[in-house]
C-alpha cells in the first residue's frame, strides 16, 4: 500500500491481526500439552503446521501484492483446510476462525468475503458443539466474533477508501500547485519582458528615432557643407542601432505573439483553453493588427485575465473580443452575456482592497500603458470590460 497519513492505522491492524493469529495458536498449542489427548501431538504438529502455512503468505507470498489472484486463493484454501483439521481435533481451534475472518474480508471481494465468513461461522458453531456439546456460548460466541469482524471489515473498507480520496486529493494538489508555480513564475518573466520592451521602446527606440530624424533633417538643410559625410554616417549608424533595438523588443515579445500576432493568439486561446471551459469565444481582432509587440502583449495578458473573470463568476456561454483601432486611440473590449453584477458594488470591492475579481491587476496595467479601464455592467445583462490606449502610446 502506498504510504499516506493513515498507512501507520493499516500497519497496525495488520501487526495486531497477526499477533493474535500467532497468540490464538499458541493458546491452542499449550492447551493440547497441559491437557493431553490421544490427539496432542497430532494437534501440536497441525497448529506448527498452520503457523507455517499463516507466515509464508503473510511474509512471503503478500497476497496484496500477487499479480496471480489464483495463488492468493490457494493459500486461503490451505489455510482453512487446515483450520478445518485443527477444528476436528480440538474445540479450541474455534478461536482461530475470528482472525481468519478478516482474511476473507481482504482477499474474497464482493459478496463473497461475507458467505465465507457465515461458513466459517457456521462451522465453528458445529465443531464446538461435537466436541463440547450445544449450548448458548457455543452459538452466540462465533456468532459475535463474525459480526464484530463484518463491522470492523466494512470500518476498514471506508477507511481504506477514505485514504484514497485523501491521497487522490494531496497528489491533485500538489499538482495544482506546482502548476501554479509555473505559471506564476511564467506570468512574471512575460510580465518582465513585457515591461522590459515597453521601456526600450519608450526610450531607446523613441531617441534613436528622434535622432535619425535630427541627423536626416541636417543632412538635407546643407548637403554641401564641410563635415556631412559624419552625419550621413551617424545617421546610418543610428538607423542600425534602431533596427537591432526593435529585434530585441521584438525577442521580448511572447513566442505566440511573435509567431502569430494578438488575433492569432487570442485565437488559438479560445479554440483550446477557454473551449474547453465551456465556454465560446468570438475574437474580432485582426492577425495583422498593426501595434507594438509590448502592447499586444499587454492587451494579450488583460484579455486573459478578463475571461478568466468571465469563466469563473459570470456564468456565460459566450463572450466576444474586439480590437478597434481610431486615429486617436486604441479600444479593446471583452463582452459577455453572463448575469453581470453592480459595478458600484466592485468599486467598493477594489477601492477597499478587494481584488476577487482580478480588477486590480489589469487596472495597474492599463494605468502603465496611459490608458483607461472601464466596466459596464447590470445584473442579467452581461459585463463589458473596455480598455482605451491612446494612439501615440502604441506608435
Amino acid at each position: 500500500m502506498p504510504h499516506s497519513a493513515i498507512t501507520p492505522v493499516f500497519t497496525g491492524m495488520r501487526t495486531g491481526l497477526h499477533a493474535l493469529f500467532v497468540a490464538l495458536t499458541v493458546l491452542v498449542v499449550a492447551r493440547a500439552v497441559l491437557v493431553p489427548t490421544n490427539s496432542t501431538i497430532a494437534i501440536v504438529g497441525l497448529s506448527v503446521l498452520l503457523l507455517v502455512t499463516y507466515w509464508f503468505g503473510a511474509l512471503v507470498v503478500r497476497p496484496s501484492r500477487l499479480h496471480n489472484r489464483l495463488a492468493s486463493l490457494l493459500w486461503l484454501s490451505i489455510l482453512s483446510a487446515e483450520l478445518l483439521l485443527l477444528l476436528w481435533l480440538t474445540p479450541e481451534a474455534a478461536y482461530l476462525v475470528f482472525p481468519l475472518f478478516f482474511l476473507y474480508l481482504h482477499l474474497l471481494k464482493s459478496w463473497k468475503g461475507p458467505a465465507a465468513i457465515v461458513v466459517a461461522t457456521v462451522v465453528a458453531i458445529l465443531a464446538l458443539g461435537m466436541h463440547s456439546g450445544w449450548s448458548v456460548g457455543g452459538v452466540v460466541g462465533p456468532l459475535v466474533g463474525a459480526g464484530v469482524a463484518l463491522l470492523i471489515g466494512l470500518g476498514y473498507g471506508a477507511l481504506a477508501r477514505e485514504g484514497a480520496r485523501r491521497d487522490a486529493l494531496m497528489t491533485e494538489l500538489l499538482a495544482t500547485r506546482g502548476q501554479l508555480a509555473a505559471t506564476e513564475r511564467e506570468s512574471g518573466i512575460l510580465a518582465e519582458r513585457a515591461r522590459l520592451a515597453r521601456e526600450i521602446h519608450d526610450t531607446v527606440a523613441q531617441g534613436l528615432s528622434s535622432i535619425q530624424l535630427l541627423l536626416h533633417a541636417a543632412e538635407r538643410s546643407d548637403p554641401d557643407r564641410a563635415g556631412v559625410e559624419h552625419i550621413t554616417l551617424a545617421r546610418e549608424t543610428a538607423t542600425t542601432c534602431l533596427a537591432d533595438v526593435r529585434s530585441f523588443i521584438r525577442e521580448l515579445t511572447p513566442p505566440g505573439l511573435e509567431d502569430h500576432g494578438l488575433g492569432g493568439a487570442l485565437r488559438r486561446l479560445a479554440a483550446s483553453q477557454w473551449a474547453s471551459d465551456d465556454l465560446e469565444v468570438e475574437v474580432k481582432v485582426s492577425d495583422a493588427v498593426d501595434l507594438p509587440m509590448y502592447l499586444q502583449s499587454a492587451l494579450l495578458r488583460i484579455a486573459q485575465g478578463a475571461v478568466a473573470n468571465v469563466i469563473q463568476h459570470a456564468q456565460a456561454s459566450s463572450a466576444t473580443i474586439t480590437l478597434e483601432l481610431t486615429k486617436d486611440h486604441v479600444s479593446f473590449t471583452v463582452a459577455d452575456d453572463g448575469v453581470g453584477f453592480n459595478p458600484t458594488q466592485l468599486e467598493a470591492k477594489v477601492d477597499g482592497g478587494s481584488d476577487s475579481f482580478g480588477i486590480r491587476a489589469t487596472r495597474e496595467r492599463v494605468d502603465q500603458l496611459g490608458g483607461t479601464l472601464s466596466i459596464d455592467s447590470e445584473p442579467g445583462v452581461g459585463t463589458t470590460v473596455r480598455v482605451r490606449v491612446p494612439r501615440k502610446t502604441a506608435e
